[in-house]
């Protein structure tokens, strides 16, 4: 990576910070690039780039930022590109970072909402870093609570020049633009109507994610965020108004998350997510928390990280603790069970099974659930055996599992009904029934080419891929014209 030219002036600051640090040369470059690694970023400095960076060359892009984040992990204290006497880029330089306070939240998610609404496509594809999923659970898991969210009214003069400001919200429903017609500046103060439409366009955006994939309106939710959603993270609010609305901020940035890992763009995901698991801590809800995390170990999953995903699970496990609702703790443990399935650990899977079983058994009707667990039901349950017992190769238990999801599970969660229906045709290959595999996996793929999702065409894509031992026989053949017949 190429730096700007050197400037006149000695870095003195950096010099004393790695005096310090007690860094060589070579050992800062070496940290900083493996904090970018962490990043998806492949920087390759040396020893003769901190040699120019004394001198007073200015690293590009990110760099400051990571430098900042490497002397922090070292020293114990909070410290910033200007701390460094680099120039600053914005602290969104990769999104995977913990902030430390409330405010640096807000900074950090709201420039990913930015970025994203511009729809900056090179940010769509950085990479999944399994690495950077260690730190963001460890911080919440032993993190303090934040003391204090409130903000009091300090009107200022809103930003010049921000790119998109003045852009109108295309694609964005008219409900969610409901109570933002009216301008918001940074002094708003929010209000519980204000909380009810960040619910309320929460509940509108995951029915249509659910019925026709993340990317029908993962754009519009994400211009939401930006035009609504961060003018009243800027607002002024109470205590218990601020912590509810940190909530709903953490519910709509993990669905950004979660649209955007239903499009495949998974660094940008792992993002969201890792902010989603910071705004959930700034609103004290840690059982929300938990759910963030198991979010993160399902993407983890899906991307063949089992060990990740496993660590993640018990993490979300380990902060609620056994005092969770029943529906929560079942929940928790199919996450577990999921990743040990992935992983061909049978035993410890069959054991997070049977855990997840008798927590949701334990639940009664009058319980608690929060609104976000409450899609975690016996259909959702023999799903989550389905798909255990299809990684662990247990063909006959995966497909009465997946036949009971599939009759419990209602329409409206249409991708859902997809993935159970690919687990099936999988189970029904795998048992030898080629004829009834091949069928179910056609009406899947008539069902994938009508969504706008990625995973849902990689769930028909794998059970293609396993059908290739019969690829001359006449239900393959017939499989494959009815898939090219969809265009």
């Amino acid at each position: 990576m190429t730096d700007r030219p050197a400037q006149r002036t000695p870095n003195r600051q950096l010099a004393a910070l790695i005096a310090e640090a007690g860094f060589s040369n070579a050992g800062l470059a070496r940290r900083v690039d493996q904090l970018g690694l962490e990043h998806g970023l492949d920087l390759r400095y040396d020893k003769t780039s901190v040699t120019r960076w004394l001198r007073g060359q200015q690293p590009r892009g990110t760099t400051p930022a990571l430098i900042a984040e490497v002397f922090t992990r070292r020293l114990g204290r909070r410290l910033t590109a200007q701390d460094l006497g680099l120039d600053a880029c914005a602290p969104v330089y990769a999104g995977l970072e913990f902030a430390a306070t409330p405010e640096e939240a807000v900074d950090i998610v709201s420039g990913l909402w930015r970025k994203d609404s511009g729809s900056h496509a090179e940010l769509r594809k950085i990479a999944f870093t399994p690495a950077g999923l260690v730190v963001p659970s460890r911080d919440w898991l032993i993190g303090k609570p934040d003391d204090r969210v409130a903000r009091e009214p300090a009107p200022r003069v809103p930003p010049q020049g921000r790119p998109g400001a003045a852009r109108p919200q295309q694609g964005v429903p008219a409900v969610a633009r409901a109570r933002g017609q009216a301008e918001r500046g940074p002094g708003h103060r929010v209000g519980g109507g204000d909380i009810a439409a960040l619910r309320s366009v929460g509940e509108l955006f995951r029915t249509l994610d659910d019925r026709f994939g993340g990317g029908h309106a993962r754009q519009a939710l994400v211009r939401y965020l930006e035009h609504e959603c961060e003018p009243m993270l800027r607002g002024s609010y109470d205590e218990q108004t601020g912590r509810r609305l940190f909530g709903a901020a953490a519910d709509l940035t993990r669905l950004a998350g979660w649209t955007s890992y239903d499009i495949a763009a998974h660094g940008l995901a792992q993002r969201y997510f890792v902010q989603a698991l910071r705004l959930a801590q700034a609103a004290g809800d840690r059982s929300y928390g938990s759910y963030v995390l198991v979010t993160m170990s399902r993407q983890a999953v899906y991307l063949g990280h089992g060990r990740e995903a496993v660590q993640l699970a018990r993490v979300a496990q380990q902060g609620v603790g056994t005092g969770a609702p029943p529906v929560v703790q079942a929940l928790l443990h199919a996450s577990e069970a999921r990743a040990h399935g992935v992983l061909g650990e049978v035993r410890a899977c069959t054991a997070a099974l049977v855990r997840a079983e008798r927590a949701l058994e334990a639940a009664r009707p009058g319980d608690d659930v929060p609104y976000w667990a409450a899609f975690f039901d016996e259909a959702q349950l023999a799903d989550e055996f389905g798909h255990c017992h299809r990684d662990l190769q247990q063909y006959r238990a995966a497909a009465q599992h997946a036949e009971r999801a599939l009759q419990l599970r209602a329409a409206g969660f249409a991708r859902s009904r997809l993935f159970c229906r690919v687990v099936l045709a999988t189970a029904r290959l795998g048992l030898g029934e080629l004829d009834q595999a091949c069928a179910l996996a056609a009406e899947a793929a008539g069902q994938a080419a009508e969504m706008r999702s990625a995973r849902a065409v990689e769930y028909v894509r794998d059970f293609e891929r396993r059908l290739e031992p019969y690829k001359d026989a006449a239900p393959v053949r017939g499989y494959r014209e009815k898939v090219a017949a969809l265009g």
